[in-house]
């Protein structure tokens, strides 16, 4: 039995993967995600991590390599550490095995890959560390909207007339939202605008990494319904011929492509 483990250390959410990689039938055994906030990152990543394993009824002393992905350095008791563009990338073509090409959709920037099919990373490109137009722009918001994060879907899947917001910036960004506010301008057009400003961004780098279908979409946004209106909304406006790939374990790509690498480097290390 090849027990592994995958951490994914995102900006705003840590995500745990407790996987069987035995035999080459890899399967997932036990998952965790948990929200920052306010917490010590280091404690919400061991509190993830402990929570996945009592799932998996396992000690940490049965997991033979813990891998890291996203912010490593804050998992002190790692194994190794595995780059999240190849992590992202091994994560979606287990969960969809025609995946083609990978979007991360995550707090701080958003990503584009594409890959072969072995998951080699053959092109990406990915925004800057600004925070418009990311999931983080997009908690910011809706706080200062009075909105829960269950409800921005299901809110701006009512949108009749979404107003987007300056991709630019975070600081115009949210000048924008605080004058669309003194305008009365409904709230489901505000949110269906920002979903729709991150699609705008998003779908510039599928182009520019000349992506082929399907594409699998991955990290916090990913599962957003409005998200994936908004994307596909824009590829119909612009001509891009896409299949869209959604599932509930996209969040923890990352995480899944961690502990597949780390099965992959014990078979390596017991080859040597």
């Amino acid at each position: 039995m090849s027990i592994t483990a995958g951490i994914d250390v995102g900006t705003n959410t840590i995500k745990a993967i407790i996987m069987n990689c035995e035999n080459g039938a890899s399967r997932i055994l036990a998952r965790e995600a948990q929200k920052i906030r306010r917490r010590n990152v280091k404690d919400v990543v061991r509190t993830a991590f402990d929570l996945a394993l009592a799932k998996a009824n396992f000690a940490e002393k049965d997991i033979k390599y813990i891998a890291s992905t996203g912010e490593g350095d804050l998992v002190d008791f790692k194994t190794g550490h595995f780059y999240g563009m190849t992590t992202h990338a091994k994560g979606a073509k287990f969960i969809y095995p025609n995946t083609a090409a990978v979007t991360d959709i995550g707090a701080l920037h958003q990503r584009a890959i594409a890959i072969d099919q072995d998951a080699k990373v053959l092109r990406y490109k990915m925004t800057g560390q600004c925070a418009s137009c990311s999931g983080q722009f997009v908690e910011n918001i809706i706080r200062y909207l009075g909105v829960r994060g269950d409800e921005i879907e299901d809110l701006a899947l009512k949108s009749k007339n979404p107003q987007r917001i300056s991709s630019v910036c975070a600081v115009l960004g949210e000048t924008d939202v605080i004058n669309m506010v003194s305008n009365q301008i409904p709230i489901e057009d505000i949110l269906m605008g920002i979903l729709e400003s991150i699609a705008s961004r998003l779908v510039k780098l599928i182009r520019g990494i000349k992506a082929e279908s399907p594409i699998t979409l991955t990290g916090g946004l990913a599962n957003n319904k409005g998200m994936v209106k908004a994307i596909k909304n824009l590829m119909e406006e612009k001509k891009m011929h896409y299949d869209l790939q959604t599932h509930d374990d996209g969040l923890y790509a990352g995480a899944i492509g961690a502990a597949l690498w780390a099965d992959y480097r014990l078979q390596k290390t017991a080859e040597s």
